[in-house]
């Protein structure tokens, strides 16, 4: 009877650990499952940030085109129009048998092409450069600036760069573009503002003006 009891006092119910043959393989699919998890968001974080990227500089670029196709397409003063204007004022002129001084700016007042006839006035030189430079800052004829004068802005003729008779002319295009202007000294007002609408009449098609 003693005996049976020890018996079953060993064979009394224990915690019972068995080894799994496939737990080294579990954990480690575990752990590369997890591995692979992260790298796949680190992955994606990586072509979310590379595709933002490239998002941003495309639309830059986009951007940039577009304000270089605007830039081109503003009507510009190249000094072949420049040219053809000098050369239609000079024609005029030598009809008339005027000697003509003549100055051509483009937008910004800077000088694009100069011309002085034979046995023309020296000082016309000063005079022409100061017509073209009124009519390059201000849409209007050097000849509208005396009514500016009288009417609106009383002095303005006392600013440096400003003459207020006829003679310089302003080159704008039918969109509205002032792209430069024109000035010619060497016979009365009038006949310098002729000499300068017939260069502007000359380029007229080309730059399409008013």
């Amino acid at each position: 009877m003693q005996r049976q009891k020890e018996v079953s006092a060993s064979t009394a119910i224990k915690p019972r650990f068995e080894f799994c043959e496939y737990a080294p393989s579990c954990i480690a699919s575990t752990i590369a499952a997890l591995a692979c998890d992260r790298a796949c968001r680190l992955i994606i974080f990586t072509i979310r940030e590379d595709t933002m990227k490239y998002l941003i500089a495309a639309g830059l670029a986009v951007l940039a085109l577009g304000s270089a196709h605007a830039q081109q397409q503003k009507t510009v003063l190249g000094l072949d129009a420049a040219k053809k204007i000098a050369a239609a004022c000079e024609e005029r002129a030598t009809k008339e048998g005027w000697k003509m001084v003549i100055t051509i700016v483009d937008d910004g007042g800077n000088l694009k092409h100069f011309s002085r006839m034979d046995n023309s006035f020296r000082k016309s030189i000063e005079i022409s450069k100061l017509k073209a430079e009124t009519s390059s800052g201000f849409p209007r004829s050097s000849r509208q600036m005396a009514d500016i004068a009288k009417q609106r802005a009383p002095g303005i003729e006392y600013v440096p760069g400003i003459v207020i008779f006829a003679g310089g002319l302003p080159i704008v295009t039918e969109k509205g573009e002032h792209i430069g202007a024109v000035g010619v000294s060497g016979g009365t007002a009038d006949q310098d503002e002729i000499c300068a609408q017939a260069g502007l009449d000359a380029v007229k098609s080309e730059l399409s003006l008013k």
